[in-house]
């Protein structure tokens, strides 16, 4: 299993990557492994703000339905548009192509109560 160490992690399973005042959210790849295969991203949270921990939006897989969350509270400024026709990039990619949001963060200093790459695999016992 991947964990990038230039990524941040929640304990709900998102990634994200800092660029200056922007950030890139997506799912891990421990997570998108659980959920099985993609069929469907459904983010309708553009031009909104959202709170960090709310949620941005959900993932659809064959048997389940998941809730994404917040890293960082934000504006989320665009939803990645291949995901429409390629939701599985989801699956092949969850760091580069299935990449979900990008988000103008609204409170930098929040990024600091993030896990790194090694405590997100002791929290998920890897």
């Amino acid at each position: 299993m991947n964990f990038p160490e230039n990524l941040k992690y929640t304990k709900d399973h998102e990634w994200i990557r800092i660029e200056g005042d922007l950030a890139y959210i997506g799912i891990t790849d421990f997570a998108q492994g659980e959920l099985g295969d993609i069929v469907y991203v459904e983010i309708e949270t553009v031009g909104e703000e959202v709170a960090r921990e709310e949620i941005f939006g959900t993932v659809e897989a064959v048997k389940t339905v998941s809730d994404l969350f917040m890293p960082v509270s934000g504006k989320v400024l665009e939803v990645n548009p291949g995901l429409t026709a390629n939701p599985e990039a989801v699956n092949k990619d969850p760091y580069g192509a299935g990449w979900m949001i990008k988000v103008a963060m609204s409170n930098t200093s929040e990024v600091m109560d993030l896990l790194s790459a090694a405590d997100y695999k002791t929290l998920i016992g890897h």
